[in-house]
Formats: structure tokens, sequence, C-alpha cells
């Protein structure tokens, strides 16, 4: 066993690194591996004759690993249009591992109620070697017990394979279309960061490659992807559950800013609203306040006052012309308008119809 527990705690990196088949790591590829993760652990940085001290010690020493060592084509450096061999290694064995342990009965148990609960989001591909896992562990289907909307991705792979994109840190090539240039393939290199389903359409948020702005990519436009090993992954810098918190829906614009949009809804619509939130931050307006708004609009009798803050963007103008007369937007005067000018636009159309 290691002589110290910085030995143990470059083991434990090593180890998942080398069961890792999302990339294909060189000798310096786990060096700059291992040596990031220890500097988040405030750990002295490893040299590269350590690392292949500790890679020799895990072939030769009591756990007997059995690396794998192999070449792949990657473009040369210096001349794109070339290709070099670059040597890689990782376990054999994919299900190999140094820190193998049985599960207890607990832990069983628990994996158990989350497979039951996984099986019941209807339409969403299963994760790969989830049956296997869980034939494995001997669980046993149970009477279902949470039930989800039928999700219009049944029968398609993506997801799962996405998801596992994101989990495993690659970048990928994203082959996707519009709706109204269907035949007309587009590519994107992005770095996906997240899957976020929004009034029943699943979207990956993920930066671009080149710009390193957020996209967000529609699942049912996507027409397949490809991973690229060989980029090296970049994080969001940021808390990217923050951004979603100024927003309805999951459109987002990195320029506009955040507004205090005011509205009332009538008695009709005002507990629909107050139980199901149009955007986080809504909140309803009471006292001193409420008394003002009910001076300044003697016409909007009953209901109640609300106010969000958040980014326009067409998910929110969408939302707030929803209720048609039951929610009248008072402020700010850009958003009262925009939604003026779209029930316009609809009632010109149905003029159009009457004759």
């Amino acid at each position: 066993m290691p002589a110290n527990k910085n030995a143990e705690t470059r083991y434990q990196i090593l180890d998942r690194l080398l069961a890792n088949r999302y990339y294909h790591y060189s000798t310096k590829d786990l060096l700059e591996r291992i040596n990031e993760e220890l500097d988040e652990l405030s750990i002295e940085p490893i040299c590269l004759r350590s690392i292949q001290g500790d890679i020799s010690y895990l072939e030769n020493g009591p756990f007997q690993a059995d690396i794998e060592h192999y070449q792949i084509d990657v473009p040369s450096q210096k001349n794109p249009r070339k290709t070099v061999k670059k040597n890689c290694l990782r376990y054999r064995d994919r299900s190999f591992s140094i820190y193998q342990q049985k599960l207890t009965d607990d832990e069983k148990y628990l994996l158990g109620e989350a497979f039951t609960l996984l099986g019941q989001f209807d339409g969403l591909p299963n994760l790969e070697g989830l049956d296997r896992l869980k034939v494995s562990l001997k669980v046993k289907s149970k009477r279902q017990i949470v039930s989800f909307t039928k999700n219009p991705l049944e029968g398609n792979s993506l997801f799962g394979e996405l998801f596992t994109a994101i989990s495993q840190k690659q970048v990928i090539e994203v082959h996707f279309h519009k709706f109204d240039s269907p035949k007309e393939d587009r590519t994107v290199i992005v770095h996906p960061y997240l899957l976020k389903e929004y009034n029943r359409r699943w979207y990956l948020i993920a930066g671009a490659d080149d710009s390193g702005n957020l996209l967000t990519l529609a699942l049912d436009r996507m027409d397949g992807f490809e991973p690229l090993p060989d980029y090296r992954y970049i994080d969001y810098d940021g808390n990217l559950g923050e951004r979603f918190e100024d927003i309805v829906g999951v459109t987002l614009y990195e320029n506009r800013p955040v507004q205090t949009i005011v509205f009332w809804v009538s008695d009709r619509s005002c507990e629909y609203v107050a139980t199901k939130p149009i955007q986080e931050s809504q909140t309803p307006i009471r006292g001193e306040r409420e008394a003002a708004l009910r001076d300044k609009f003697p016409m909007l009798e009953g209901g109640l006052f609300f106010y969000i803050e958040c980014i326009e963007n067409y998910e929110l103008l969408r939302e707030l012309t929803s209720f048609g007369a039951d929610l009248i937007v008072l402020s700010p005067e850009d958003i009262k308008m925009k939604v003026i000018d779209k029930i316009k636009g609809m009632c010109k159309k149905y003029d159009l119809l009457g004759k």
C-alpha cells in the first residue's frame, strides 16, 4: 500500500482516469489532470517521473492492474493536415478498479429505489448499462409511485448519449437543422453543460468552442453528435443555475438587464398564478404599494398585483400574453408595449378570418 496519504490520493485519481473510456490519456495527460486535482486539494504537484512510478506500482505492486498501452492517430501540432501517433494507456478491463467494493444491502436498496424512479420517466431512453446494472444488483420491479408527463423523445437515444457526454465532460460536434430548412445540415462544436426541460421540450445548454458563448440547442432539432476526445473540455465559469433564475424558459441573452415587471391578475386567474408562478422571483404586492396601484388603476377591479425580476425573452412575452385579459402588464413601458403589439397582431389575424 502507499507510503503516505498523498500517494493514496494520487492512486484514487489515477484509478478513475485509467477506467475512463471517453478520453485517450497519454502519460503527460494523466500528469496534467492529476496535478489539477491535487491543486484543488492544496497538495503539491508531482513530476512526470512520479506518475510513471505510480503507474508501475499499479501494474507490478499488490494490485496487479492490467494496463493497456495503445496508440491513436491525432492531428500534428506543427501541421494539422498530418497525423502523428499518440501513446495512450487505460485499464484493459473497463470494469476494473483497484478500489472495488461490494455494496451493502442498504446501498442496494437505495439504488433499487433510484432505478424504480428512473424507470418512470416515460419516453426517456435508458442510460447505457442501466438494465445490466439492475440485473447484477438483483433489483426487482416495483409498482409505480410517481408519474411523469410522457416525453416526446420516446425511442430516441440522444438524451442518454448527451447525458453521458456531460457527465464525462466530453467536447462534442453537434449536427442539427432548423425547422424552416430541415435538409440543411449545420454543425457546431460545443462543451455540453446541462440538459434542461421546458414546456415538454428538452434543450442542451452548452458553450460554443469558438466563442465561449452559451448556446441553447433543442434536442428535437438535433440529427446526432460525435464525441471529440482530443479536445480539452472547458467547464462553465460560474453557476449555470443562477443564470436560469433570471429568465422564463431557456433562452439566455448575454447583455440584457434584469427588469422589474409589475402586472395585475384577475380574480379568475390569481390563485392559479399565485400557486404556479410565472417566474421564480414572483412576489405578491401588498400594503401601501398595492394601495397606490389600486388608486392609479381603478379600472382593474379585484384580483392581485405581482412583480417579477427577470430578463426579457420570447418565453416571458409568451407567458404574459397567454392569460389574455386576465393578466395585464403595468410596467415597465417597453415590456407592456411588446405585449400590446403581440395582442394587436393576434387581433388583426382574427379580423382577417372574419372577413
